[in-house]
């Protein structure tokens, strides 16, 4: 068995050498003397060393003195970085682990300890930039230079100047900082393509406080969504970038950045490979808007969007499942004044097709305040356009969630749905208009796609209910016409969203 194994292995070595020597007798267009082993070593090692990746000193060599090292002071107190001493993010949730381990100071997510110690004492953190102008605009995260009491920045050189902050963005985490007094700083260019997925990169920053240091990997996978805000459109590096190259660049082969670092994915607490970074395109945009006015404004249209699953599309005749689906158009707002209603699938913006919300979300987001946008949209089975002049996007609303009266009485049952459901004006907070769940089956259909007691039905079917009866009703019509799901507009605190339930279980 050992010596079959061994003929195995020689005759794989040998297939290999093959493939490698024939390769070598190809570029170099070599005669064989009589009696010479047409797979010699020596062309071996000469095809080998052709397939070998060329290095990357020049690059570095060429954008590493504009990297820069940025170091803020902030007040540990109830002003550092908005926390009030407590990480935004739930204990070891996924975004945590995103930014505990990658830019924040020091400090920033306190143990037991650090909470009972004095919080007028100042914590310094580190993270990267870079420089976009020869006079000294650099480019950082926002949750490096936020809530700062002072921005020191280190160039390659080792030279340490003063900086200030421009602007900043927090639903992108940019920031824009600047170094004043001197006009002849090493810069770099933003890429004008985005890069492709399987393309080398560059990540070059500051981690653990080292200096400047380079790491190598390639695009996985753009539009990623990391669960950090509305605009998540990120680009996927299997790199290994570590904690404090927040805010560095990552660099095509020919030396223009594509994109700014921001978090990584760190189930162990030190980097697995894994990196993403905002893009070179969305990094353009709001840059400029920074430097010229401090802030960053976008387009808004005023409505509540959701994805289209592929439930949704099966109940309103969609082909597939895209598009941004809307919840509910704010009153007053751009999309409300223009016609757009509940149930509308937003499919196209400008003529360039709809992903998904998020996607609808970036588009409107990359318009200006007052810009027209021609929306094309799916209503009751047809195509429909809507001219639209977008509104200024005003800041979150925060949300506040129903709490059901626990004295409401105890409503009428569908078994069918694994609901029990009472008038909205017989519950107290649950308003006059639809119909209030008050009892969910854990195991029932209702439950499976997220409906929660408080919550409100406003329409079933595309048509409004008042009662159990006008729910039993929907859904029975819906089955008569051999439909295998329904959509109901459903009211969750604040907002509302559709919902399409399956049918197919009695």
């Amino acid at each position: 068995m050992k010596a079959k194994s061994r003929i195995l292995s020689a005759r794989r070595l040998a297939l290999l050498a093959g493939a490698a020597g024939l390769s070598a007798v190809v570029l170099l267009g070599a005669n064989l003397a009589p009696g010479t082993s047409r797979f010699s070593l020596p062309g071996i090692a000469f095809a080998q060393n052709m397939q070998r990746p060329v290095g990357f000193a020049d690059i570095v060599e060429k954008v590493k003195p504009a990297v820069i090292s940025v170091r803020v002071k902030v007040d540990a107190g109830a002003k550092m970085m908005g926390f009030e001493g407590n990480s935004p993010f739930p204990p070891n949730s996924q975004m945590e682990r995103f930014f505990r381990h990658f830019g924040l100071p020091e400090g920033a997510f306190p143990d037991e300890q650090q909470q009972r110690a004095p919080r007028n004492r100042l914590v310094t953190g580190q993270g990267s930039g870079f420089f976009i102008t020869a006079d000294g605009y650099a480019v950082t995260n926002n949750h490096v230079v936020d809530k700062a009491d002072t921005v020191e920045i280190t160039t390659d050189e080792g030279k340490t100047y003063s900086a200030k902050v421009i602007g900043t963005d927090s639903r992108t985490d940019l920031a824009l900082i600047k170094v004043e007094g001197h006009s002849d700083f090493p810069h770099v260019v933003f890429a004008d393509h985005a890069p492709r997925i399987g393309d080398w990169v560059l990540a070059v920053g500051n981690p653990f406080g080292l200096g400047g240091t380079v790491t190598a990997g390639i695009v996985s996978a753009r539009g990623r969504d990391i669960g950090a805000g509305p605009y998540d459109d990120f680009i996927q590096i299997d790199a290994p970038v570590n904690k404090g190259n927040s805010g560095g660049p990552t660099f095509d082969v020919d030396g223009n950045v594509i994109g700014v670092n921001t978090a990584i994915f760190s189930p162990s607490g030190g980097s697995v490979g894994i990196a993403f970074a905002i893009p070179a395109s969305t990094v353009n945009s709001v840059v400029a808007q920074l430097k010229d006015r401090g802030s960053v404004t976008r387009g808004w249209i005023g409505v509540q969007i959701q994805p289209v699953t592929a439930e949704i599309a099966d109940s309103i005749g969609l082909k597939k499942a895209e598009g941004a689906l809307v919840a509910d158009p704010q009153a007053n707002g751009p999309a409300a004044k223009a016609g757009i209603e509940a149930g509308d699938v937003i499919t196209a913006v400008n003529g360039t097709s709809v992903r998904d919300a998020r996607d609808l979300a970036r588009q409107i987001g990359s318009m200006a305040p007052g810009a027209t946008a021609n929306l094309s949209v799916w209503r009751k089975g047809a195509e429909k356009s809507f001219s639209i002049v977008l509104g200024e996007l005003p800041n979150q609303r925060e949300a506040h969630a129903m709490t059901p009266d626990s004295s409401a009485p105890s409503g009428s049952n569908l078994p069918r749905l694994g609901l029990t459901l009472a008038p909205a004006g017989q519950v107290a907070g649950s308003g006059s208009e639809g119909v209030v769940i008050t009892k969910v089956d854990p195991d029932g259909i209702a439950s499976e796609h997220g409906l929660q007691t408080g919550d409100v039905i406003l329409d079933v079917g595309g048509k409004k209910v008042a009662n159990p009866a006008d729910v039993r009703t929907a859904l029975s019509e819906a089955q008569k016409d051999g439909k295998r799901s329904i959509l109901m507009r459903v009211k969750s605190g604040d907002g509302s969203k559709f919902v399409a339930l399956r049918l197919g279980r009695g």
